[in-house]
């Protein structure tokens, strides 16, 4: 489709697919696309995702030297569809203990929405080092399909025994809306309208510099 215009990532109950992948299916769970080096997970008591804040880059979280595999969520606190999907990814780790999980405030990281090209949230995209493979594209977005979108794409079979419980409805990722202004979208409004505005006007300057077209008007 046409690029997006640069801007804060807007809630959407469909994801926008940028990286391919294939559909569900046993083709695609014989074959898996990326082959993900499984972290060493001895002494490892808890299994959970982490939040970057605005001071935290994602790039220093990926090694582009090793061929670990990063479970990356693009989010918003006020989209509801992130709302929604958080006590989903929340339980995540637990499935797969040996990959890693990661979540980021899409409006405090416009950079990295941009580059991804994540204009829509909520966003999960499978790295493979530092490098993007596979983004989920189902509606559905339950702890049974990122599993099966887990499994289909590296492989890597989850873990039977894990299930949604009330501690992930509770964090780390909020499920709960927060309520306030987007500034970023306010900006990106404000902006698109100056631009019409010129736009209008200097195609309205210029029709007075065609000739004929001013002793047209005044008759």
């Amino acid at each position: 489709g046409p690029a997006a215009p640069p801007g804060p990532p807007r809630e959407q109950p469909v994801l926008e697919p940028v990286l391919p992948e294939e559909p569900n299916g046993t083709d695609s769970a014989k074959a898996p696309k990326v082959n993900c080096e499984e972290r060493n997970t001895t002494g490892i008591e808890r299994f959970t995702l982490h939040i970057l804040n605005v001071s935290q880059d994602l790039m220093e979280f990926l090694n582009p030297n090793s061929s670990d595999c990063t479970l990356v969520l693009f989010y918003t606190p006020w989209c509801r569809f992130s709302a929604s999907l958080a006590p989903h990814f929340n339980s995540l780790p637990r499935a797969f203990p040996t990959l890693r999980f990661l979540a980021l405030d899409a409006s405090q990281h416009s950079s990295l929405s941009t580059r991804f090209g994540t204009v829509a949230v909520p966003n999960i995209l499978l790295f493979q080092g530092a490098k993007p493979m596979a983004r989920f594209n189902h509606t559905d977005r339950t702890l049974e399909t990122l599993k099966d979108f887990v499994f289909n794409q590296t492989g890597i079979e989850a873990k039977s025994d894990v299930a949604v419980t009330k501690e992930d409805w509770e964090g780390p990722l909020p499920s709960v809306l927060t309520k306030g202004i987007d500034w970023l979208l306010l900006f990106s409004v404000l902006f698109l309208a100056t631009f019409v505005l010129y736009a209008t006007l200097r195609t309205e300057s210029i029709r007075w510099l065609i000739p004929g077209q001013e002793h047209e008007h005044q008759e």
